[in-house]
């Protein structure tokens, strides 16, 4: 287990038990240790829907608790919500979810009364972890007397996303919602109706389905085609495992890519300042009214690059990762109300964004989206691909000039080289290929753009296909 791009990451066999309360005492302590919390303080709890969540959202719970917490348990919420309804009651959460990676893993995110920790807090965790382990640290079920906040958790983010848009806003437009095994599901469903729209609910699931907005399978694509054309329907709007990344389709079923969303967002709050990753599209810079800021891949160093753009005195800062999450730092006026600031990564904002957009201006969401003229972008990843064959690939493609010139040879000439994140090359012919391993899954990730859509897929296949023919050289 450990930390990765956005919370703890681990095997669920791993994860229960021993470990989640092991992990969950050191936020504990941290939390009292360094002052941002005093035994009794209130903190909260919530969960999606694995198989594993429950036991150990229940062992989380047992072991704030035994450090003298006063445990509420939010059930089955939106991560965002969760920590909305915490920035609300001024009180730490933690929410266990393993968000969009395959259903025998799970994680836990952690959160400080004034927000998402960051890398210097996950790296205290990590230490107090290590301490109490190295301690012998024992750890028996006892059953924390919780209090049930579900209720109140979602009443609080249902009020905020309620008056985003206009009321009917959405009257003109029939869209599905793919509920399979988001926590989102049925507040996507009311919050549609809310706004006027017809709504087709469809792939409801009892068992946990993966769903991954920055790289959606085949096979889920081919769902959203057959449910889309079906019923024709204008849009097809689902999210992850937790909520906090979301799903946009447009008529003809086609995802909208994840950082498209995030501009249609920032364009529809106003935003003077947008922190995005360097895996989100390279023509954002030309796209909006707002200035750009680029950083690594994950909500911990977005959100540190927001601080950072307020702290220069910009007044409206929002950020978004390619997996089209939202987030907010300042205050936006919209619609006649003020929206709070919830740097957390959200999905309820670009996606009525992006579908108030098509119903304002009567216009497809594909049109929409062609409309912005970014390059055309693609993006996939080799699952179940070892940590210590990424470390190697990436490893020696730094190593030299000389290495990364011979591995893209039969793709292309590099032209400039970025290493914020991975290496992300420009080749001498603009297209731009980008190798990254996944900062909390073993997953080697590749990203390409290129100026025609047929372009950018064969060169993303091309890149998947050197990785793997180096893995297996190597």
């Amino acid at each position: 287990m450990k930390f990765g791009t956005s919370g703890l990451r681990g095997l669920s066999v791993d994860l229960k038990g021993r470990a989640s309360a092991l992990y969950a005492s050191a936020f504990g302590r941290y939390l009292l240790e360094s002052g941002m919390a005093r035994p009794g303080d209130i903190i909260l709890v919530g969960q999606d829907f694995r198989n594993s969540s429950p036991e150990i959202a229940t062992n989380c719970a047992d072991a704030l608790d035994s450090l003298g917490f006063d445990v509420h348990d939010c059930g089955t919420v939106p991560t965002p919500a969760l920590a909305l309804y915490g920035l609300q009651e001024k009180a730490a959460c933690l929410m266990v979810t393993g968000s969009h990676i395959p259903a025998d893993r799970n994680g836990i995110k952690f959160y400080r009364p004034d927000g998402e920790i960051d890398k210097p807090d996950e790296a205290a965790i990590t230490a107090l972890a290590a301490e109490l382990d190295g301690a012998e640290f024992a750890f028996a079920p006892g059953g924390a007397r919780t209090k049930n906040r579900s209720a109140e958790c979602l009443a609080v983010f249902r009020k905020r996303n309620a008056n985003l848009i206009p009321v009917n806003a959405l009257s003109s437009l029939k869209v599905g919602v793919y509920q399979h095994s988001t926590v989102a599901r049925d507040l996507l469903v009311e919050l549609l109706e809310h706004f006027g729209a017809t709504v087709v609910p469809f792939g409801r699931s009892k068992t946990f389905i993966p769903v991954d907005t920055e790289a959606v399978s085949e096979e889920t694509i081919a769902t959203l085609k057959e449910v889309t054309s079906q019923h024709r329907l204008d849009a097809v709007i689902s999210a992850d495992g937790d909520g906090d990344r979301p799903l946009v389709a447009d008529e003809t079923g086609r995802p909208l890519r994840g950082d498209m969303l995030g501009l249609i967002a920032a364009n529809f709050l106003g935003a003077t300042a947008v922190v995005t990753p360097v895996t989100s599209n390279s023509g954002l810079e030309a796209a909006g009214r707002f200035s750009v800021i680029r950083t690594r891949v994950g909500s911990p160093f977005v959100i540190s690059g927001m601080q950072e753009a307020l702290a220069s005195g910009q007044g409206r800062v929002a950020g978004f990762e390619a997996n089209g999450g939202v987030l907010t730092a300042s205050e936006f006026d919209i619609n006649g109300q003020v929206l709070q600031p919830l740097p957390t990564r959200d999905c309820f904002v670009p996606i009525l964004a992006a579908l108030f957009l098509a119903a304002s201006k009567r216009q497809p969401l594909s049109g929409i989206a062609a409309s912005f003229h970014l390059p055309f972008a693609a993006a996939d990843r080799l699952e179940n691909f070892p940590v210590e064959t990424s470390a190697r690939l990436m490893a020696y493609l730094r190593a030299g000039s000389a290495n990364l010139a011979a591995f893209l040879e039969p793709i292309g000439v590099v032209g400039s080289v970025t290493d914020i994140d991975g290496l992300r090359v420009t080749l001498s012919d603009r297209r731009i290929i980008h190798f990254r391993p996944s900062g909390n899954a073993p997953e080697m990730r590749c990203y390409a753009e290129a100026q025609s859509e047929a372009a950018a897929t064969d060169l993303l296949h091309d890149g998947l296909e050197r990785i793997q023919w180096w893995a297996q050289a190597n």
